[in-house]
């Protein structure tokens, strides 16, 4: 089993990938840690800026050493081994406002939404998205359209005022915990038997 889970039965693998979003910093505490005790192998991916956040702040060896698993950040040689299995399912939390763009154009400009652009056309591997955003980012002419070609895909958000209530920039209060518990019901619910 992988560094610190609790569960003694694999239940898949789950592709963690998170972008450089404010809660970054708990995808550890909140997310990785608790999938594993719940018996997933987590393969964790970053977008480029959020793999700097986290190496400067100690987390990113942490995540390594809890999954047992490189990080990637980065896309491989096409000469290297591929560092993680393939993923049952994955989950993009925190995603930013501009992940969420990008993913629902079609642009993968990053190792990060490669990963999850792919996922989207993989029949039967679901995907579930936090989109870590304010009322501002919201209330962009794209903002829907973006969300529609997303649900579109099939993709299960993790969204709306009974999750993630929507405020002004730098209006939340500080220190507000991302709802990583809801994000790991969001991925249950859909790799239920």
């Amino acid at each position: 089993m992988q560094g610190g889970a609790v569960s003694t039965q694999t239940r898949g693998v789950l592709g963690v990938v998170g972008s450089a979003a404010g809660g970054l910093e708990s995808l550890r505490t909140g997310l990785v840690e608790p999938a594993l005790a719940l018996g997933w192998q987590v393969a964790v991916t970053l977008t480029p800026t959020a793999g700097r956040w986290l190496r400067e702040n100690g987390e990113f060896q942490r995540l390594e050493t809890v999954t047992g698993l490189s990080v990637r950040d980065e896309p491989r040689l096409p000469t290297e081994a591929r560092p993680h299995p393939p993923a049952d399912c994955y989950i993009l939390a925190p995603a930013s406002a501009n992940t969420v763009a990008k993913l629902a154009l079609g642009i993968s400009d990053n190792q990060a939404l490669t990963q999850i652009g792919e996922a989207l056309g993989t029949l039967g591997v679901p995907v579930v998205v936090f989109p870590r955003v304010n009322a501002a980012h919201a209330r962009h002419p794209a903002w829907n359209g973006h969300l529609s070609a997303l649900r579109e895909a099939k993709v299960r958000l993790v969204y709306g005022a009974d999750v993630w209530p929507l405020y002004e920039p730098r209006e939340a209060a500080p220190g507000r915990d991302l709802p990583w518990a809801e994000v790991l019901a969001a991925i249950a619910d859909d790799t239920a038997s």
